[in-house]
This record gives C-alpha cells, structure tokens and sequence, in this order.
C-alpha cells in the first residue's frame, strides 16, 4: 500500500493546501515564480502538511483556519531543502534539478528565502502567541542544525550524540511541531497538544534515520538522487558511525572526499552495507518507532490516531 493511501480520505483538505501552496509562492519576479514553481512541482510526501491536519483533528477541525499552519510548515521545509541543495551542491533533487542547478546559487538561495519569508507570513494569521513561539524556536533549532550540518562535513570524529542532535534539529522537531501546531490552532487541549509534538519527534527521529539508511540500501531511481550521495557529501549518517567502529572501515570511510571516483565509492558503499551497520540502525529507528506508539496509546482515541499509527507504521516499514 502507498502511503498516500493511509490518509486518503484527507484528500479533499491535501488539494486544498497544495492549490495554497502553489498561490502562496506567487511573486511579482517572474524569476522567483518560476524558480519555486519548478520547486512546488517536483512534488513531495507533503508529510508535514499531512500531520498539521492530523493534528486538528484532535480538536475544533476547521480546514480554513487550518490550512494556513499546513502551507506553513510545508514552506519552511521547503525552504530548507533549496538551502540544503546549495550547500551540498547537489544537482538532483527528487529525479528532478534542483533549483541551483537549473539556474544558479543565487537564484536558490533567494528562492529559498522568499518562501521562508512567505511561510511566516502565513503563520501570522494564526492568533495565537504559543503558536508563534513554537514555530520561532523550531526555526532557531532547524538553522542550528544547518549549519552543525555544515561545520561537520568530512569530521569522521562524530559521536552518536552528535548525530542524534543534529537529525533532531534538522528533521525532527519541524515534524513534531507540525503535528503541535495543527492541534494548537484547533484549540485541542495543552496536554494533548504537547503529546502530539512527542509523538512527532520520535517519528521524525525514525523518518530521517530511515532515509539515511536507505541512503545506502535504495537505488538511484528509488532516492531520486545518487545512492551513497550523504557519504559523498561528507554528511556522517548513523550507518556510517556505526560502520566506522570497525577500524578497517574507518580507515576506508576516512578517505571519502567529494571528488572521489564513483567506483570507489561503490566499494565503500559495499563495505558498509556488508557490515552490521545497516541492522543497527534499524534497531535504532524501530526503538524511536516503538516510543511512538507509546505515546499514541496516551492520545484520544479517534480516526487520526489510527492514521497517525499506520503512518508510523509505513515509516518503519520502508524498503531497506
């Protein structure tokens, strides 16, 4: 089953925000309508988005109060992703060229931060100052872990808790604030509101360490991108800490640089993917996973806490 089809019965509310979204990046620049149109149309789980709705459920639901907090977060994540694709210098994005290099660094990076700037001014419908103060400091987190990102290419020095910190400010809490801030903007109870955000970072924490395994384990038309292309980039992912406590992989993943021949990369690849490292960090993932489910089990019980469990489900389940 494609996840698409867990939550399908939102689709009516999913069109909703995806005709916002396309509205939301209009600009007067025919360059920055086209740059992030180019963006908006290489598609996307639009997960964020998904938990935002998710999220109201547990309260006073109202799609036209609601959709607002759900283009939102969707825009911050997108923003994101044109920031990401500059610093790593990265070509394809979903199969699809990113923005960078369809047209150049510049124009991305003020791409990225015209939708940035456009997701907050979203959120100002939203009157409510927790709300405000949530997604503030998720922002603040989300660039700290950008540029930890960043200060950490090619540090083959990395510890567990470094990694850990980072995926948490990088993927994480932008998910559990998703699943926060629909449930605040429908007036749902603190207690349950401050559940959901649990929820969502486990979640989030399963969804990022997933993705970085199948950095390793999916192929080229399955990622949408080059496989092993975190490595390549000098992002140090949970396999490859895992990998690196075998003294003879180390020494082989210490020697990865951005200009290295493919081949040889494959090789590593090959290695890591021999080793116990790919196991371990599902072991990982599943523990994050399980403290989800925990978490639901304390929520109301209704219709969006069943598609909150199969969506945490399916994460768990992706193709390794």
């Amino acid at each position: 089953m494609k996840l698409k089809m867990v939550y399908s019965y939102l689709n009516a509310d999913i069109n909703k925000i995806e005709q916002e979204l396309e509205a939301s990046i209009q600009a007067d620049s025919p360059l920055l309508n086209q740059a992030s149109l180019h963006l908006l149309q290489a598609g996307g789980k639009r997960i964020r988005p998904v938990f935002v709705l998710l999220g109201g459920k547990f309260g006073s639901y109202d799609i036209e109060i609601i959709k607002d907090v759900a283009v939102a977060l969707e825009l911050i994540h997108m923003a994101s992703l044109v920031h990401d694709d500059v610093i790593d210098d990265a070509e394809l994005r979903r199969g699809k060229p990113t923005i960078k290099s369809k047209w150049d660094n510049r124009t991305a990076m003020y791409t990225g931060d015209y939708i940035f700037a456009r997701s907050l001014e979203l959120m100002t419908k939203i009157d409510n100052p927790e709300a405000h103060k949530i997604l503030s400091e998720t922002i603040v987190e989300l660039c700290i872990g950008e540029i930890e990102q960043i200060k950490d290419k090619y540090n083959f020095n990395q510890n567990l808790r470094d990694y850990l910190r980072r995926i948490k400010r990088k993927t994480a809490l932008l998910i559990a604030s998703s699943c926060q801030l629909g449930a605040i903007a429908s007036s749902v109870e603190p207690i349950v509101h401050q559940k959901l955000f649990q929820f969502g970072y486990y979640v989030g924490m399963s969804f990022q360490i997933t993705d970085d395994i199948l950095d390793f384990t999916a192929t080229e038309k399955e990622l949408g991108k080059p496989a092993g292309g975190d490595l390549l980039q000098g992002n140090i992912t949970l396999p490859v800490l895992y990998a690196m406590e075998d003294e003879r992989l180390l020494k082989e993943i210490a020697s990865v640089h951005e200009n290295m021949d493919l081949a040889e990369l494959d090789r590593i690849l090959e290695m890591v993917k021999s080793s116990d490292a790919i196991e371990r960090s599902i072991r990982v993932s599943d523990m994050y996973l399980n403290k989800a489910f925990a978490i639901l089990d304390e929520l109301p019980p209704n219709r969006a806490r069943k598609t909150l469990r199969d969506i945490a489900k399916f994460i768990g389940k992706r193709k390794f």
